[in-house]
């Protein structure tokens, strides 16, 4: 692997595992009334708009940042919905 390819991964690593604390403060508090769900949509927008981007270029890790990062921003928000104060 060259430079170039490892600098994407570990950027991509890092970017990614940035959300398991905020995956996991939700699942212990049982609350995400802080998390915007609009800022979650559109965070998710912009992931799968990089995933398909990733694809199309064939580049291994914005593929693989973005599809994970997408897969635990889903389950942040279905934390978020799983949890909200029902009226």
């Amino acid at each position: 692997m060259d430079f170039v390819t490892l600098l994407g991964l570990f950027a991509a690593i890092l970017t990614t595992i940035s959300f398991l604390p905020q995956m996991w403060k939700i699942w212990q508090t049982k609350s995400a009334k802080d998390v915007s769900f609009i800022m979650l949509v559109t965070f998710m927008s912009g992931l799968f708009l990089w995933l398909i981007y990733g694809i199309i270029l064939g580049a291994w890790p914005i593929i693989l940042a973005n599809g994970v990062t997408l897969g635990f921003n889903f389950i942040i928000l279905w934390l978020k919905i799983r949890y909200r104060k029902r009226p």
